[in-house]
């Protein structure tokens, strides 16, 4: 058997690997309005030796510069530097996005020895990268620091708090090794893994085959599975770096380490939903297909209506089942349950909600956390999605992004 330890802060557990950030004047107030420290908005990941490297990106086509830079490396190339900036995504920028990174990735081998350098980009879409801005920060970064704080805190955009998390993991015969990630998201986030950066390193001797198919599924399981307000954005990317200076390694107890440490991630990036109050589950199951059974959940979980009725704290189950309808989803109002939690509020014998129960219900609504589940009644699959509330905040927040 192995043991799960969850460990203080992030990245710094990650044997051979530094981290950091600086402020270059991207970034010129405070991430939050309740805090007077200017946080950096260039931060870097490196490892003292190669490492492998896996990812996975935005479904969304418009994919950002920093995406396509990653992608004209050749397939299962090693790096040993992540360099991510905050306020300008690169996005939309053309060929001349692509070539302003390989001019930045040229100053930077005159700073450092890096092999096989990437990019990652986070802000306002349509603006060319400020070269002059970016590279001033390879006078200022200590490339030997380790300094998760700082590095987690550069990648916020909208976030209202920084999202870090490490675990060692110690296998039966007492032999360990470490995994952490940083990661920002708070709108922008859809279930096809959008807007947000998610950073996991781990010194565990990982082959380079598992790490694609662990983080593959470990996405499915975690940031494909949440949503803010059904927006993908251009630059969504999770990376898994690995340097394999621990030596040590077991399948079974990293990918749950990794499902583990990805799924906690997205959950902080719910419950920081831009001006969210409620992180929902929605799960689908008595559904005739696993694909009904997301196609229903992963509505529930975008859909406007719904998001406002959970703001509102009513217990309204008429958005819910209007939403399974207009899924497409093979469905029927004589075989359909909706429970909020475990109080049913609707079914075939009690479509309408009497005021006992329209009082219970008010009552799981007004938490932080709970369930809806959907018994669709036609067959065996079932899936679970996560969302949230959509308050006035949320409006605020994105009408005032660039101003």
């Amino acid at each position: 058997m192995y043991k799960l330890i969850p460990l203080e802060n992030g990245l710094e557990n990650v044997e051979g690997f530094f981290c950091g950030a600086t402020n270059v004047g991207m970034r010129k107030k405070p991430v939050n309005s309740d805090s007077s420290e200017l946080d950096g908005d260039v931060a870097f990941i490196r490892s003292e030796k190669p490492c492998d490297i896996s990812a996975v990106f935005t479904s969304n086509t418009f994919q950002a510069a920093p995406i396509k830079h990653f992608q004209k490396y050749p397939k299962d190339f090693q790096t040993n530097f992540v360099l991510i900036n905050a306020k300008n995504a690169n996005a939309m920028t053309g060929n001349k996005g692509i070539e302003d990174i390989e001019s930045i990735m040229s100053i930077l081998s005159t700073k450092q020895k890096v092999l096989n350098p990437v990019m990652s980009s986070t802000g306002v879409i349509g603006y060319r990268l400020p070269i002059d801005k970016i590279t001033s920060a390879f006078d200022t970064l200590d490339f030997n620091a380790s300094n998760s704080h700082q590095a987690a805190r550069a990648i916020m955009t909208t976030d209202s708090f920084k999202k870090e998390l490490a675990y060692q993991v110690e296998l039966e015969d007492g032999n360990t090794f470490n995994i952490a990630a940083i990661c920002k998201g708070a709108g922008m986030i859809n279930p096809a893994m959008a807007t947000m950066l998610c950073f996991v390193i781990t010194d565990a001797n990982i082959p380079k085959s598992d790490m694609d198919e662990l983080l593959t599924e470990a996405t499915k399981s975690s940031f494909n599975r949440i949503s803010v307000d059904g927006d993908t954005s251009t630059n969504d990317t999770v990376m898994l770096l690995a340097n394999k200076q621990s030596s040590h390694y077991n399948k079974e107890a990293f990918a749950e380490a990794l499902n583990k440490i990805m799924f906690e991630l997205a959950m902080l990036i719910l419950k920081d939903g831009e001006g969210a109050n409620k992180l929902v589950a929605f799960e689908v199951k008595g559904a005739k297909s696993e694909e009904d059974a997301k196609r229903a959940s992963m509505a529930l979980s975008n859909s406007l209506l719904v998001k406002t009725a959970l703001f509102g704290e009513d217990p309204n189950w008429g958005r819910i089942a209007s939403t399974i309808g207009a899924s497409g989803i093979a469905c029927d109002d004589e075989t359909l349950t909706i429970h909020y939690d475990d109080l049913l509020i609707y079914s075939s014998e009690f479509r309408e909600l009497d005021k006992v129960r329209e009082e219970k219900a008010y009552k799981v609504m007004k938490q932080e956390r709970f369930k809806v589940t959907c018994d669709i009644g036609l067959g065996d699959a079932s899936y679970t999605s996560y969302g949230c509330d959509l308050s006035y905040e949320y409006v605020k927040i994105n009408a005032e992004y660039r101003t």
